[in-house]
Formats: C-alpha cells, structure tokens, sequence
C-alpha cells in the first residue's frame, strides 16, 4: 500500500474517533496537499482541485475544509506564508509535539521538525517565565532550502545586516 493511501486510512479513523467524517472533498483536498511538494494556498488549491478532479469548487468550502483539517490535526497551516501542508506524521496516537518549520521562501518547500521534550520544557518555561502564556505550538522560521541557497554567500549577508 502507498503511503498516501495508509495516511489517508489514518486520518479517515481519526476523523471517526473524533465523531466525524472525512468526507469525499475532504479527502480530495488533503490528497492534494500530500501529493504537493510545497506549501500551498487556498487558491492554489482550488486550481489544483480543477486539475484533479475536473470540478470547480468555491473558495469558502475551501477555508472550510481547510479549517476542519486543522481542527483534526491533519494540516498545518504556515502562517508567514499564508499557505498549508499536511502534516507529515499522523499517528492516531493524539500526541502533537510542538514542531519548527522550516519554509523556504524561494520555492515554498516546507519541512517539519518536531522539537524534543527537553527543548520543548524549556521554550514553554521560558514563556512562562516572561509572564506569557503559549497560543501556538508551532514555530516558523523563514530560510531557504540547500537547493535554493546554493551560490547564495548567507554569511556575508547575515554580517552586513
């Protein structure tokens, strides 16, 4: 079995352990997303959507869908970018480690790295201890990827700033 379908059977169970449906266009949606080699918007994914499935679909069933797949843990949305992808690990297991991502502002490719327990106690008692509370596990960080930096001297330009 592909590892998109095995994803996909997984998210459906989750759906239904949480009392509901991964509905067809639900499905469709995040197939998209894992069958992309990069974050995508709203919009992107409409046009992709046609392409596929040979059917308009509105804007707001879009955000729509997208937001239930949030809600479900299934997709992340990157917030700098205003673009989405799907999580690259779902377990079932309802454990969702605060992660980094790492977007490439050049070709939109995005990486999740979740944090270990360790640096995670100490970000969150960090924050508690500044007299904040956490609103979101997910940190962004803007880069770019080995591919689109290659020739590109980083050093120099991080020592000019």
């Amino acid at each position: 079995m592909n590892k998109i379908k095995q994803y996909l059977q997984i998210a459906e169970q989750q759906c239904l352990e949480k009392g509901s449906r991964l509905t067809p266009k639900r499905k469709q949606i995040l197939s998209t997303l894992l069958t992309a080699k990069k974050a995508i918007s709203a919009y992107e994914l409409i046009d992709l959507y046609e392409e596929k499935i040979g059917q308009s679909i509105p804007a707001m069933s879009v955000y729509r869908i997208l937001a239930y797949l949030e809600d479900m843990h299934l997709v992340h949305k990157i917030k700098i970018a205003n673009k989405y992808v799907a999580r690259t690990n779902i377990s079932g297991t309802g454990e969702h480690l605060m992660s980094q991502f790492l977007f490439c502002q050049a070709c939109q490719s995005v990486e999740e790295k979740p944090f270990s327990p360790s640096i995670y106690k100490e970000l969150f008692n960090n924050i508690k201890q500044s007299g904040y509370q956490l609103c979101s596990e997910q940190i962004e960080l803007s880069c770019l990827c080995n591919d689109c930096s290659k020739g590109i001297d980083l050093t120099a330009q991080h020592h000019n700033s």
